[in-house]
């Protein structure tokens, strides 16, 4: 996740409403111009500094025996490091908790990032426990454990399988990754896991990382 966090807080440095999305070959890429493409998942992000928040992932995931690259993976999928989000559902704060849920695990204000972290956590090491897959796991933190056990696996609901992939992708992504910058045609600002392609750009492409 050390990629994550140098994309995001390379962010910072933009100015303007800043975009992240996952796209459909696995790619993070942000940007400051919307797109009008439909397969694209869009995320705004109202706050940004995933470092902020590294110490306090990394005290209450090893707290609760979780690997904290999972939890900051789960977290910039969920919620873009934006501790007052909250989903069309009600999903609430950096891991996007049910009202239900943040009940159920003791967070009596979800948009407190340490008590949001820390319900957050507990749950999916519950789900760790009763699924013994992190990729089940993670789909029935998106879809809720009965449509997991349901479906005797991941649900083939697209939204899932999305949430899933894109989790699982920022997991597993090897740190060496570089992070690349350049300036799109039309003027947006282009930082992205994998090198842009030529015509995307107006200029010249960056290593940042």
């Amino acid at each position: 996740m050390r990629k994550v966090a140098v994309l995001l807080m390379f962010m910072l440095l933009l100015s303007g409403e800043i975009i992240t999305y996952v796209d459909e070959n696995g790619k993070v890429v942000v940007t400051n111009v919307p797109s009008k493409k439909p397969r694209k998942r869009w995320k705004r992000l109202v706050e940004i500094n995933s470092s902020a928040y590294r110490d306090l992932i990394s005290k209450i995931s090893r707290r609760y025996g979780v690997d904290p690259k999972l939890v900051r993976a789960l977290i910039t999928v969920e919620s873009g490091f934006n501790p007052r989000a909250v989903s069309r559902k009600g999903a609430m704060g950096l891991m996007q908790l049910m009202p239900e849920t943040a009940k159920r695990y003791g967070a009596r204000d979800p948009f407190d990032p340490a008590q949001n972290i820390e319900a957050g956590v507990k749950y999916l090491k519950e789900l760790l426990r009763r699924f013994r897959r992190t990729d089940l796991a993670v789909a029935a933190y998106n879809a809720g454990e009965n449509a997991v056990e349901r479906y005797h696996g991941i649900p083939p609901f697209r939204e899932t399988r999305r949430f899933v992939k894109n989790v699982m992708h920022l997991y597993k992504r090897r740190r060496s990754t570089p992070i690349y910058r350049c300036v799109g045609k039309n003027g947006s600002v282009i930082v992205s896991n994998s090198p842009p392609l030529p015509q995307e750009c107006a200029g010249p492409i960056e290593k940042i990382k």
